[in-house]
């Protein structure tokens, strides 16, 4: 922390779009993550489970995302329109009713809702084990050839009850 300095972080404070653009953001780069966030908002403008709701999924898809992930937006979007999801309620709720409930719909992942705990909720204490650059970083910053589940955990419980700081700064450290 003394050789990087601070380091800035965004945050999304609206919850659905927090949670759009970590399942746009899934098993993609940040910059091809970023390419198709573009093209999703010039395509809907403001990103909302009314404008997403209204859209087919083969629409949303054709901003560049997967069929899975777009059918997975289009159902969240049309469920919280519906008042059939209360995305509002994970505020809440802890960490693990969170990654329980996002991860009861196909296509939601534990790192998809790990980064919602991070980034819109800014929860404390988030690293996540299914993120590459959180790994990477740990293994920069420690000298390491390969990490396994067990010694990540043993790092992440050093970093407890800070998490999300310290993967902030891994994330920086990975792509120094």
């Amino acid at each position: 922390m003394k050789r990087i300095g601070k380091v800035e972080r965004t945050t999304m404070p609206d919850l659905f779009t927090a949670l759009i653009y970590a399942i746009v953001g899934q098993l993609i780069s940040v910059k091809a993550a970023e390419a198709v966030w573009g093209r999703l908002r010039d395509q809907l403008g403001e990103i909302t489970p009314y404008s997403i709701a209204i859209q087919t999924p083969d629409i949303i898809q054709s901003c560049g995302l997967t069929q899975k992930k777009a059918s997975c937006i289009h159902q969240l979007a049309s469920r919280i329109e519906h008042n059939q999801f209360d995305l509002k309620r994970l505020i809440l709720l802890s960490d693990e009713e969170v990654i329980r409930e996002l991860t009861s719909f196909d296509g939601i992942g534990r790192w998809t809702a790990e980064m919602l705990l991070l980034h819109s909720l800014q929860r404390p204490d988030v690293v996540s084990w299914g993120d590459i650059a959180i790994r990477r970083g740990m293994m920069k910053l420690y000298g390491l050839r390969d990490m396994d589940k067990k010694k990540f955990d043993q790092y992440r419980q050093r970093y407890s009850p800070y998490g999300s700081v310290a993967s902030i700064y891994l994330w920086k450290i990975s792509y120094e």
